[in-house]
C-alpha cells in the first residue's frame, strides 16, 4: 500500500464586503490544480467568512509544485483574506521536506499516526 498522502489546510478569512470577490477566485484555483498529476483530492468549503481548502498530494514534492503553480492566484487570495490557520499534515519524512520552503506561514504540523486507506 502506498504512503499516506500529505495534506494541507488553510483557512483564509475574508475581509468584509469580500466574500464574493474570494468566491469568485475558488474556480481558478481549482482548474489550475486540475492539471497537477500529485494532487489526490482539492477543494473548497465555505463557514461564514471563512474559506477552507481541503487539498492532499501524493508527496512533499507535489504539495511544493501545487503552490508554485497557483501562486498568482493565491496572492490574490491574500489581497482578499487573512491566512488565519495553516495545518500539514503527512508522514514525518514528507513534512521535514516542507519546512524549510514554509517555514514564513508558520504552519501547524501533524505527523501521520495511524489510520485506513481504501
Amino acid at each position: 500500500m502506498s504512503q499516506p498522502a500529505v495534506s494541507i489546510h488553510p483557512y483564509f478569512k475574508v475581509h468584509p464586503g469580500k466574500l464574493e470577490a474570494a468566491r469568485a477566485l475558488l474556480p481558478k484555483f481549482v482548474e489550475k490544480t486540475t492539471s497537477e498529476p500529485g494532487c489526490v483530492f482539492y477543494e473548497f468549503t465555505i463557514h461564514g467568512d471563512v474559506v477552507f481548502c481541503r487539498e492532499a498530494y501524493t508527496n512533499a514534492e507535489g504539495a511544493l509544485a501545487h503552490l508554485q503553480n497557483v501562486g498568482d492566484i493565491l496572492a490574490e487570495m491574500l489581497k482578499l483574506s487573512d491566512l488565519i490557520r495553516l495545518e500539514l499534515h503527512g508522514p514525518e519524512q514528507e513534512l521535514e521536506k516542507l519546512q524549510g520552503p514554509l517555514a514564513d506561514l508558520k504552519p501547524e504540523w501533524f505527523v501521520y499516526e495511524t489510520g485506513l486507506r481504501k
